[in-house]
């Protein structure tokens, strides 16, 4: 088994992550039983290209954990036979991952524009943002809160009635660049916010009684990048000094832990923390107006996926939060609320326990900032398709994120602090 290793590293090391095709590439699903099976992977990882989707690290794996990640078409019968002999239990999730990229695209709506059924470019959404505020200025209005790496503007919704003294909300998605349902939730808030207001109760009472900040892209040079070059790209798009290996994981980029576990110090890794706390762009940016802003804003939510998982901090300690009972009881209540609709079960609790630990998170800073209520979202699925999840899914996944949103919003509301 370990000579069959050694062959696809040797293999492996000419190939490297420009061939962008993702033709007969594979995501299999392991569930380890034990240290040896973790060994196994360990050693397939360090000898191969493989692209973890869950966890997002080969340094997170451990024992009792089901990890879902991607080879390479010419790896993935070797692949898929070391697993065999080696007795692990297995599944392929995708068995040829450029089907499953281009069935994505499954949307019925045939709009050449912007769409709230269908992935929408950066381009597409960045004319958006000023056609929403145009369209809505009781409701909605757009700033820049900084620039990307790349110099992309970085657009910020305000959504609410004016008022005096109001608390706010601050929702961001695309962190990372992959994961696009992610984006589309926060256009299909925006919308559902807009449209609903006057009809639904809870909505009018909520933008009539707060303010709530939404950052539709933050990885806006990482998401254009998935839409150019490579689909699965996941991190920023800034050069490393001294490493020809590009961008940092923004997620492992703020100073809550920063770079203790579950982060990478190799700017090669996905989970690279960057060279330090902020020192991305797009999560200074960010961390910027949260800290301006902190007198107002009383909740930070955060939109990633998949997995759907309702996670609060900490993620970069097994400690509990002073505010954990509280936490675990909105979250609770949050996950019931989207099962509502079809049936989808969410997992909730701290990171660490809940998944694996993280040190860097945007969620664990904004606590420690003194923001009470964050917390992360993972949304669909739980793996069948991953980071392809089809355009059909987009409604599903966006109505019932919504009532999470809602229940949260509207606790936070009667909760004010």
């Amino acid at each position: 088994m370990w000579a069959l290793l050694v062959l696809l590293g040797a293999a492996a090391a000419s190939a490297h992550l420009q061939d962008l095709a993702f033709d007969g590439h594979k995501v299999f699903r392991v569930i380890l039983q034990n240290d040896e099976q973790v060994e196994i992977i360990s050693s397939l990882a360090s000898n191969m290209q493989v692209d973890f989707w869950k966890p997002d690290s080969v340094t997170l794996v451990r024992p009792n954990m089901q990890v879902d990640f991607r080879v390479e078409a010419d790896k993935s019968f070797e692949v898929e036979n070391l697993l065999k002999e080696s007795g692990m239990e297995y599944r392929v999730l995708i068995d040829n991952l450029q089907a499953a990229l281009d069935a994505q695209f499954d949307s019925k709506a045939r709009s050449t524009g912007h769409s709230y059924v269908k992935y929408n470019n950066w381009e597409t959404i960045a004319a958006w943002t000023a056609d929403i505020a145009a369209q809505n200025p009781h409701l909605v209005s757009r700033s820049v809160i900084g620039e990307t790496y790349e110099g992309r503007p970085m657009y910020l919704l305000k959504l609410g009635k004016s008022g005096p003294n109001k608390k706010a909300i601050f929702m961001d998605c695309g962190f990372h660049a992959r994961e696009w349902i992610s984006p589309a939730f926060c256009q299909w808030f925006v919308k559902e916010a807009v449209e609903t207001y006057g009809k639904d109760t809870v909505i009018t009472r909520l933008l009539n009684s707060l303010d709530f900040y939404v950052l539709p892209v933050l990885n806006i040079d990482g998401y254009v990048y998935t839409w150019t070059t490579d689909r699965l790209w996941r991190k920023t798009r800034s050069q490393n000094a001294g490493s020809r290996c590009i961008g940092t994981d923004p997620n492992r980029n703020f100073n809550a832990g920063w770079c203790t576990t579950g982060a990478s110090k190799s700017p090669c890794a996905e989970t690279y923390c960057g060279s330090a706390p902020e020192s991305e762009k797009e999560t200074k940016a960010l961390a910027d107006f949260i800290r301006e802003h902190l007198s107002t804003i009383k909740a930070y939510l955060t939109i990633h996926s998949y997995s759907q998982l309702l996670l609060f901090p900490y993620s970069y300690t097994y400690n509990l939060p002073s505010d954990y009972e509280e936490l675990n009881s909105i979250a609770h209540a949050a996950s019931q609320e989207i099962t509502t609709l079809y049936k989808t079960k969410y997992t909730y609790g701290p990171g660490a326990a809940t998944i694996y630990p993280a040190a860097g998170g945007s969620d664990d800073w904004a606590y420690d900032e003194g923001i009470k209520y964050s917390f992360t979202f993972e949304l669909r699925d739980t793996g069948r398709y991953g980071f392809t999840l089809p355009e059909s899914q987009i409604q599903p996944t966006c109505e019932e994120t919504v009532l999470a949103v809602k229940y949260i919003a509207n606790y936070v509301l009667e909760h004010l602090y």
